[in-house]
């Protein structure tokens, strides 16, 4: 390895054990106040990465994210957010990790060292050229992720790779390299901080604006999100209460009759 990673370096904090509870509190809350003036600086990347990954997803492409230990959980989370909140299918948006499902609540030992298992794991989606994959490690040096980018790239699939160290081999082999700078950690080396905070951000923006890209939101409300509890049904209620100014008995006869706002807006303000 020719080049130092930032994620390693050691904190700008020690002692930490001798640290009272506000001194611990304080300390992570100064490095956090850091993170979005990293992320920041990669939205000329994030923009570019976005505009092309709709494209591909206004054809019926699907997006993709895989990584491991945090930054997998942090892009399974991403992915499995999308249906609910946006009303698209499961399998538009998916999320993959080293070790499979069962990684997500327990560590899966020298998952991430495979170089041919993320590959293996995207043919099971029938991944193709019409497609997008997001790499997703704090380290940039993930074999697991990093040998899913280079077959991809191989197969015409679009790429981009979310990393907090530059010259990584995955901001090398990602055709849109996104990384927040976020320097070392408070626990030196623990990257679900920091870093972690960061890849979530950038996912944030990411799904969020393809969502909306492709129709998902409607001014500045879900309009396709699913009812899956009380609290999402009422909001439903008050957005339609809001769009179309009707009474509250109203809007809730038309969300269940119709099953999502955006159907209940259309359906009342179809000439009769």
């Amino acid at each position: 390895m020719n080049y130092k990673k930032i994620t390693e370096q050691s904190s700008n904090y020690d002692s930490l054990e001798k640290m009272s509870v506000l001194e611990l509190l304080e300390g992570i809350n100064n490095e956090d106040k850091t993170v979005p003036l990293a992320v920041e600086k990669c939205i000329p990347a994030i923009e570019q990465f976005v505009t092309a990954a709709l494209e591909r997803m206004k054809k019926g492409g699907r997006l993709f994210y895989i990584g491991a230990g945090t930054s997998g959980r942090l892009g399974i989370v991403d992915a499995s957010e999308c249906p609910p909140t946006f009303g698209v299918d499961h399998g538009v948006v998916i999320g993959l990790m080293a070790g499979g499902d069962k990684a997500m609540r327990k560590a899966v030992e020298f998952a991430e060292d495979d170089t041919q298992q993320g590959w293996k794991d995207l043919l099971e989606h029938d991944i193709n050229g019409n497609d997008t994959l997001v790499g997703i490690a704090a380290s940039g040096t993930t074999p697991y992720v990093i040998g899913a980018l280079e077959t991809a790239n191989k197969n015409g699939i679009l790429t981009a790779g979310i990393t907090c160290n530059p010259q990584s081999p995955l901001s090398q082999t990602a055709q849109h390299p996104i990384v927040p700078v976020v320097g070392p950690e408070f626990v030196t080396g623990s990257t679900r901080m920091k870093s972690g905070t960061a890849q979530k951000l950038v996912l944030n923006m990411i799904s969020t604006s393809l969502m909306i890209g492709l129709g998902r939101v409607k001014g500045n409300k879900m309009v396709d999100m699913q009812l899956s509890n009380n609290k999402l049904v009422d909001r439903g209620i008050r957005m339609i209460m809001d769009e179309i100014s009707v009474d509250t008995e109203t809007a809730e006869k038309l969300l269940n009759e119709h099953g999502s706002v955006r159907k209940a807006v259309e359906a009342y303000q179809k000439p009769k």
